[in-house]
């Protein structure tokens, strides 16, 4: 299995959550070859990152999950199919489905249901490890994949990046700090997803993401994750020039999801300038 950055600076729950990710790859290691099988005979994969240059506006990427364990149950009633319809209904460009079962009460079933519901690119959020997870993710349906620069090697990351594009998918790497956006630049990433959650305190602060952006190309589509509620916080990112944000609990714990997501679709963005 390709290595991960270990536990050095990880908090307890992501390292239990590593934990048991590592424990699921030994489990379907078994299954590659059948999975692979499976994986290439899956659909076309829809362009996850043209969906998310949307020219002159912010586009929206909306999340499908019934809990955190930062945030506990968020929406446990949720139906995939029924709340991917919402958004895509409400203007959103992409669907984010949390696939992890014990944390955040996900499943690849739940993938393969919004898949099957809508006409725009799906996105599998999990903890990936190991090219066994990308063949049960493209097998699945998934147009795009989480890679997140935190939890893997240099080797790992780009060693999982080249085997998603290979596979057709869209790999988004999901980074923290510069560092990290320098390590995902170095495997060739055009598609970067900024945290803005510390994981070490669970705040969170829109203010990541735009210092980032003044170390990020500009022909890299960044995406802005996590602590996204209101119209004029994306107005914000908006004005500095990102692409698109990743939006769950927020339209999550909205009585209407759907109107939760119209609300943040169509703010304007002006283009990143060099320096």
């Amino acid at each position: 299995m390709p290595e991960t950055q270990g536990s050095h600076g990880v908090p307890g729950i992501l390292d239990r959550i590593l934990q048991t990710k590592r424990k699921e790859v030994e489990a379907l290691l078994p299954q590659e070859g059948s999975l692979r099988k499976r994986a290439g005979d899956a659909p076309p994969c829809r362009d996850l990152a043209l969906a998310l240059d949307r020219g002159g506006y912010v586009a929206v990427m909306a999340e499908v999950k019934r809990r955190s364990p930062g945030a506990g149950s968020i929406r446990p009633d949720l139906v995939p199919s029924r709340w991917a319809r919402a958004y895509e209904g409400a203007g959103a460009v992409a669907i984010s489905v949390l696939t992890d079962s014990q944390y955040f009460g996900g499943s690849l079933n739940d993938l393969r249901e919004v898949r099957s519901a809508v006409d725009l690119p799906v996105f599998r959020k999990d903890f990936v490890l190991h090219r066994v997870q990308l063949l049960e993710a493209r097998s699945a349906g998934a147009d795009g994949v989480l890679l997140i620069a935190r939890i893997l090697s240099d080797e790992a990351l780009g060693s999982l990046h080249a085997e998603a594009e290979s596979l057709g998918l869209t790999p988004m790497v999901e980074v923290h700090d510069r560092d990290e956006v320098g390590r995902a630049l170095q495997v060739g990433s055009r598609l970067l997803g900024v945290n803005n959650r510390n994981l070490q305190t669970f705040t969170t602060s829109l203010d990541l993401t735009l210092d980032l952006l003044s170390v990020i190309p500009t022909d890299v589509v960044v995406v802005s994750e996590s602590g996204i509620r209101t119209p004029s916080e994306v107005d914000r990112l908006g004005a500095a020039g990102v692409q698109g944000i990743l939006v769950g609990e927020t339209i999550l714990r909205a009585k209407d999801p759907g109107s939760a997501v119209a609300e943040l679709v169509g703010r304007r963005r002006v283009a990143r300038r060099d320096g």
